[in-house]
């Protein structure tokens, strides 16, 4: 297996709130107490609204799952960077700094032809039987064949920035992510190690249509406003540059092809408000590694499994889906 990853780790990301059923998958990679290490333990998330004021929490010990009760926050740095350490410690040859340029597909059970350039300029070429295309929200191949569409039912852009001194819960929603709900919108914020929030802004164009300042003071400015969000920021201070994401949800209109699987944000992404992006990627890549296996010995079912993980992966996005509308 290469994998071809345009970055170099450790590299910033976002998506720092981990679910109960990351664990399972995070046992089954034998990296559970490495992540235990680098993250801040989350028992639970809370749900917070300007216009009432009132708050309610979740407590996963009170899940049906009885297992797996907890889980994490962690910096996606050093997150993804332990699950590339992992790969290559389990044999993938890694290239990092090597983004690819252009994909030419097979025809008839012929190889694919994948070009990609690394940080010298080098350019190179290779042949795979199966591309695994998991290229987050650059959605490569999504883009490339025209499959990607915007979810223009929930059609919504991100700003976002780490800060320090913002107050910490404590007590029973110690360690909880936070959601608040505010005016044309809602505001996450998801304790990380060192002292660090991460806040973030989410919204449609009601939102962000009338900004006439930079992104920096229209960001703070409406992070003020909150009066549940600026209650805990009277003396919070930048710790990063401001970021953003636009056309937060969309997917593929399909996920597989000839020699191609396609999964994680490069296939789809759901509004994130129940930390669900980074769930969805790793089912997605244990899914991808069977099909991967299955496509390898036997292309025919390896086609019909891609297609089966597909179902399911829709499935979820839609039971997700129906949570987030409402």
């Amino acid at each position: 297996m290469l994998l071809l990853e345009k970055a170099a780790h450790p590299r910033f990301h976002i998506g720092e709130s981990l679910l109960p059923r990351n664990l399972p998958i995070l046992d089954r990679l034998g990296l559970h107490r490495e992540v235990a290490a680098m993250g801040v333990l989350k028992p639970g998330a809370e749900f917070v609204s300007d216009e009432t004021g009132q708050s309610v929490a979740y407590d996963f010990a009170l899940s049906a799952d009885g297992e797996y009760t907890h889980s994490y926050q962690v910096r996606r740095a050093e997150f993804d960077h332990a699950l590339l350490m992992n790969a290559r410690r389990k044999g993938a040859r890694i290239a990092e700094r090597t983004a690819v340029t252009a994909v030419a597909l097979g025809r008839r059970g012929g190889r694919a032809q994948v070009t990609a350039i690394d940080h010298h300029g080098t350019v190179h070429s290779f042949a795979p039987r199966l591309i695994l295309d998991a290229s987050g929200r650059d959605a490569f191949l999504a883009g490339k064949l025209q499959l990607k569409r915007s979810n223009r039912r929930n059609s919504t852009a991100a700003v976002y920035a780490h800060f320090r001194n913002v107050k910490l819960r404590t007590g029973a929603t110690a360690g909880y992510i936070t959601v608040h709900l505010i005016k044309d919108g809602w505001c996450w914020m998801i304790p990380l190690p060192g002292g660090i929030m991460s806040v973030g802004l989410v919204g449609g164009h009601a939102l962000f249509k009338h900004r006439e300042v930079n992104l920096q003071e229209f960001f703070l400015d409406r992070l003020h406003s909150s009066p549940t969000v600026n209650a805990r920021m009277p003396e919070a201070e930048l710790a990063s540059g401001i970021m953003t994401a636009a056309n937060y949800s969309y997917s593929a209109k399909r996920a597989s092809g000839e020699g191609f699987f396609i999964i994680g944000d490069a296939f789809a992404f759901v509004d994130p408000v129940f930390s669900s992006g980074v769930l969805l990627a790793m089912t997605a890549g244990e899914m991808a590694a069977e099909v991967a296996e299955t496509w390898l010995k036997d292309v025919r079912a390896g086609r019909a499994l891609a297609r089966r993980a597909e179902r399911r992966l829709r499935g979820s996005m839609k039971r997700l889906s129906w949570l987030i509308y409402r």
